[in-house]
């Protein structure tokens, strides 16, 4: 192999380390950092012992949940047919665009526009309130 062939080399195994760096998975979830990330759906959902529904659902539970089956609360035909299950995934995509998952939701929400961490952060957050039922 010749100096030109390795620095070629060198070059792309600089490029694809400098890549996986970039896109490297998010941390581990950072509840601090998630109780911030949850003032966003504060002015709608409750979280904890004394959560109570308000103009959205409260969210003790809600991973692991079937969407529209958490007990006392009003949710839109859409929600109740809908036959999402909130993993982490489903809850992402639809804090992103909650039309696109349950079309028809009354969710009025115009999406999510943070990074993945601060949804890694959000759910570390989310699973720290079990469910209360």
């Amino acid at each position: 192999m010749g100096t030109i062939e390795i620095m070629k080399a060198g070059i792309l195994l600089f490029a694809t380390l400098a890549t996986s760096v970039v896109h490297a998975a998010p941390r581990a979830g950072d509840v601090t950092a998630g109780k911030a990330a949850f003032a966003a759906c504060a002015s709608c959902h409750q979280v904890g012992s004394a959560a109570r529904h308000g103009f959205g659902p409260q969210l003790n539970g809600i991973i692991g949940r079937r969407a529209g089956t958490g007990p006392g609360f009003n949710y839109s035909p859409a929600m109740r047919k809908s036959e999402v299950v909130w993993s982490e995934k489903a809850l992402a995509a639809y804090i992103r665009r909650p039309d696109n998952v349950v079309p028809g939701t009354n969710m009025r929400f115009n999406g999510w526009a943070y990074g993945e961490q601060k949804l890694v952060d959000l759910f570390a957050y989310l699973r720290t309130f079990p469910s209360t039922d």
